[in-house]
């Protein structure tokens, strides 16, 4: 399965995307999922691999958004506030809106970002269709709602063959 579904890459975590080769191509945005990218599923602080790489992107001059569908505007807020971020909750992906206007709010085109989230039928799909690339990363924990383990069964077909890297 190619197309809306497909990641341009596949990545063990999100602590783990190559922030040097992201600005080699010419990125200077990211748009960043919460719930098990940045934060593990029902936790509320990230882990510091991953604050430690978001200081990184930061120093290099990275632009970064959230981009959650998690309907607890306040868990979102919070989060993105303690990692220094902006956000976007009940973002509705995969519509593309939320990621349009984290686009106009960081003052990128889509060329220029990239949206990493650990869901192909929500953050990856969004992300192509808003024409931005996509990197999907593998959730942090197993835990997940009910309806996002329906997915998972999708998408343990669509990466049958596809290998992580890293």
């Amino acid at each position: 399965m190619n197309g809306v579904l497909s990641p341009a890459r596949y990545v063990s975590s999100v602590d783990r995307v190559d922030l040097m080769a992201l600005r080699a191509e010419g990125k200077r945005a990211l748009l960043l999922d919460r719930d098990n990218t940045l934060v593990p599923f029902g936790a509320t602080c990230a882990p510091n691999s991953v604050v430690e790489w978001l200081d990184k992107a930061r120093d290099l001059g990275f632009r970064v958004c959230v981009i959650s569908n998690n309907w607890h505007r306040s868990a979102v807020m919070i989060s993105a506030c303690e990692l220094g971020l902006e956000a976007i909750p009940c973002a509705m992906k995969p519509a593309p809106i939320a990621l349009m206007r984290a686009l106009a709010r960081l003052h990128v085109s889509a060329r220029e970002a990239v949206m990493i989230g650990d869901q192909i039928c929500t953050d990856v799909w969004a992300g192509n269709i808003a024409g931005v690339d996509t990197i999907l990363v593998k959730p942090q924990t197993k835990i997940d709602l009910w309806y996002t383990r329906i997915f998972r069964l999708l998408e343990k077909r669509i990466l049958k063959n596809r290998v992580c890297e890293v």
